[in-house]
């Protein structure tokens, strides 16, 4: 919005979108995408903007203004850019500090308890989608360290999960039997709480959008875009009223268990 207002209050007139981008050397769709939040603007793009609309003052606004976005929107494009291995381990580092967690996924077992090999397929499925990586078992190797959090005093994991995560098969029906072999064994275990929303369940909301909440401090979901960090207080607590109203819905203990034998039943595997 505000590149737009910059745009349109031009000292010299306001410049139509194709003027500005004709201006400054680009395909006028990058003007569209940038004014409408479909591409995130460079410092450079930035400074060129406000310095084409004649307001080069602005730009420290501009900058200030991406600054705090890019705190909050992290581009899988830019964070893959050196690799999976540095996102993990920055997740890794807000999880040490951490006494509990809110944990809700609707189609992926959550990281946390995940084996090696299903932590394997999925991140080349998102390698295939976002960009090539060359350090997935680097990354694999981050992620089943990162589970010694769940073997420390004064810890709780309070996840829940929709029966699809059970049934996804993001992974050869052998992988997603061990996976599920593994969940079945954490039931009970004195510093996870797990719980299961069958496909039966009544819901209060939809089964989308899985989201992380650290301690009361905050929030991590993700997009095919971006993940998204969120710490303001209305945000911490709308999205840990979210994971209370989908626990409405979920079982736990033998009736967890009986859903992931269900699942694991239907892989027909030995």
């Amino acid at each position: 919005m505000r590149l737009r207002e910059l745009r349109l209050s031009c000292p010299a007139g306001r410049l139509t979108g194709a003027q500005l981008a004709q201006q400054l050397g680009w395909a006028s769709s990058k003007v569209s995408k940038l004014e409408h939040g479909r591409q995130t603007a460079t410092p450079e793009d930035l400074r060129a903007w406000a310095e084409a609309t004649g307001q080069p003052a602005a730009y420290t606004e501009l900058a200030a203004r991406l600054t705090g976005f890019e705190a909050h929107i992290r581009s899988w494009r830019r964070a893959l850019s050196h690799g999976f291995r540095p996102v993990h381990e920055m997740l890794t580092a807000e999880i040490d500090r951490s006494t509990r967690l809110w944990v809700w996924e609707e189609a992926v077992i959550p990281g946390l308890l995940q084996t090696a090999d299903y932590t394997r397929h999925v991140l080349t499925r998102y390698a295939e989608l976002l960009a090539p990586a060359a350090d997935i078992d680097a990354a694999v190797r981050t992620r089943v360290k990162r589970q010694e959090w769940l073997y420390r005093a004064n810890r709780t994991l309070h996840v829940i999960t929709w029966e699809a995560a059970l049934r996804a098969l993001i992974c050869p029906p052998a992988t997603l039997a061990a996976q599920l072999d593994r969940l079945a064994c954490l039931i009970g275990m004195d510093t996870v709480e797990l719980g299961v929303i069958p496909f039966s369940a009544s819901l209060r909301l939809p089964a989308t959008n899985g989201f992380w909440v650290f301690d009361d401090r905050l929030v991590v979901t993700e997009d095919w875009h971006a993940e998204v960090w969120l710490d303001d207080t209305d945000s911490v607590t709308l999205y840990r009223k979210a994971w209370h109203t989908l626990r409405e819905s979920a079982v736990y203990g033998t009736d967890a268990h009986n859903v992931i034998n269900t699942a694991r039943r239907a892989l027909n595997t030995t």
